[in-house]
């Protein structure tokens, strides 16, 4: 094997994995709560570890609603997204 890298016939391509599975609405209540979390701690409302976790639950909110896809709704099959037309 040439350039060290990983050989094709290892690399698994599973569709499952990062398919989107989040609406448009799911995708704006996330966006929502994140601003309001971010504001909520840089006006100082709410501080301390509260704060921090509340920081870090916004985040995830942006990233997920940002890829369409959230990892927990994977293992219980959720979907958000509308049903595609035929």
């Amino acid at each position: 094997m040439k350039g060290g890298g990983i050989p094709a016939a290892s690399v698994r391509k599973d569709p499952e994995i990062m398919k989107k599975n989040m609406g448009s609405v799911d995708r704006i209540v996330r966006i929502m709560l994140a601003i309001v979390f971010g504001v909520l701690y840089y006006t100082g409302v709410v501080g301390g570890t509260l704060g921090v976790i509340l920081l870090v639950l916004g985040g995830v909110f942006l990233v997920t609603a940002f890829v369409n896809f959230c990892p927990l709704y994977l293992p219980f099959g959720i979907s958000t997204r509308g049903r595609k037309k035929s």
